[in-house]
């Protein structure tokens, strides 16, 4: 079976377990998921969205956080990892949309990666959630596990992972190859002890098929 076909296979079975794909994260407006996706490096969403549920009823624009001080953003965003250097990302960021994009956040990969704390993966989850249309495939910790594991590279490296993705799976899947991923990582394909037997695209899976017959 060519890569196309299986990429197509296991995102079809997956969005009947999964639903359509979204982001975990919770946000009200553009502005909102950019600053919860730069809190949500090497930080789970869970804990994501219980700090920014807190600290968006009292800051939630670029206004807001340009003018707050530097230790109090740090103090609402406390508990997530790398708060300190997170919190300069997040007032200069603000700073920056105010002064170069009138308040609002650009919607183009040359821009937003220009913006403090923002790399091509959270530009792609900021463009793929709020446009349905990413300039590329997101490459977290599941996406890479996954996309090894079931056979559709063969790299450790996100960036040349993301490259050869883009060329077996369909632009307009980008934004959902890695949303339906990253779920089966949650649920099933864990780094430790994935659930091989009752996966339910086993029968795509290269891993999962070895495992099946020990």
């Amino acid at each position: 079976m060519r890569k196309k076909e299986k990429v197509k296979l296991v995102l079809d079975t997956l969005e009947t377990v999964y639903g359509s794909p979204k982001v975990m994260l919770n946000y009200t407006t553009t502005f909102e998921l950019l600053i919860a996706v730069i809190l949500s490096a090497q930080c789970t969403d869970v804990r994501v969205n219980i700090v920014t549920e807190k600290m968006f009823k009292v800051v939630n624009t670029p206004e807001g956080f340009a003018n707050m001080a530097l230790e109090d953003i740090e103090k609402h965003i406390g508990s997530v990892t790398f708060f300190k250097n997170k919190a300069k990302n997040i007032k200069k960021c603000s700073q920056q949309i105010l002064e170069k994009h009138n308040g609002q956040v650009p919607m183009n990969m040359d821009n937003l990666i220009e913006l403090a704390g923002v790399g091509r993966k959270t530009a792609n989850v900021v463009m793929g959630d709020i446009l349905k249309k990413p300039e590329g495939i997101v490459v977290d910790t599941h996406v890479k596990r996954l996309s090894n594991r079931i056979g559709f590279v063969k790299n450790a490296n996100p960036i040349i992972i993301e490259r050869e993705l883009m060329e077996i799976v369909e632009e307009k899947n980008w934004f959902r190859y890695p949303n339906l991923l990253i779920n089966h990582g949650r649920a099933r394909c864990m780094a430790r002890k994935p659930d091989c037997i009752n996966c339910e695209i086993k029968e795509y899976c290269n891993y999962g098929k070895k495992q099946n017959k020990k």
